[in-house]
């Protein structure tokens, strides 16, 4: 089913080449739960932007939604960076390829790489600061009652959530259970000391008060 080009709860999905593809590769590697997801990330997002007369740009705001959480699937995750990286990576190559000029390719990457970093991503510019509004409306409610009833229904009808409360929070594991170090210092440490019996977060603190320094 066609998605791009289709209006829903008022706002427009992107149907640009660059944009029909980016959501064929959502498609192919993301699964139904990131699919359904990231759809909604966007439209929560642009919703956001609109509800509050924020000029910001479409299109760079869809890729930002489609790729933001494909640094956890098996094509595009690596061995060492946070997922956040892995995704604004593939994003930027994405854009890099479809011709995209140097402060997209920025924009982008900062968008996916800060999407789950509360108290920065609010003061950046309006794509990445709306990507982070849907993303956390999405997961954790957040906002959830500046959202109308009736478009929250028309979006869920669309794009279901399929046990995202139930399913999310593996499904963030799978995609870095191999690298639990890359958690350090971000909500995702939350997830390994939930799923790893007797994982440990690494504490700033101790990093501090056992640094090499000799005083």
């Amino acid at each position: 089913m066609t998605i791009t080009g289709k209006i829903i709860a008022g706002i427009k999905i992107p149907d640009s080449a660059m944009a029909s593809q980016a959501t064929e590769l959502l498609r192919e590697h993301g699964g139904e739960l990131l699919y359904n997801h990231s759809l909604r990330t966007f439209l929560f997002a642009s919703l956001n932007g609109q509800q509050n007369g924020i000029r910001y740009d479409a299109e760079l705001l869809y890729v930002s939604a489609l790729f933001h959480d494909l640094g956890l699937t098996a094509h595009y995750r690596s061995n060492d960076k946070r997922f956040e990286v892995d995704g604004a990576n593939a994003a930027r190559d994405f854009l890099r390829g479809h011709g995209a000029l140097p402060q997209s390719l920025q924009l982008v990457w900062d968008a996916i790489a800060l999407h789950t970093s509360p108290g920065i991503a609010e003061y950046k510019e309006p794509e990445v600061a709306l990507l982070n509004y849907g993303a956390a409306l999405d997961i954790v409610g957040r906002g959830y009652d500046q959202l109308a009833s009736n478009d929250r229904e028309e979006i869920v009808r669309q794009f279901p959530r399929s046990g995202l409360k139930k399913n999310m929070i593996a499904t963030f594991f799978d995609g870095f259970k191999h690298k639990p170090h890359t958690t350090y210092g971000s909500i995702n440490a939350d997830i390994c000391a939930c799923m790893i019996p007797g994982y440990v977060r690494p504490d700033f603190c101790d990093s501090i008060l056992q640094s090499p320094w000799q005083e």
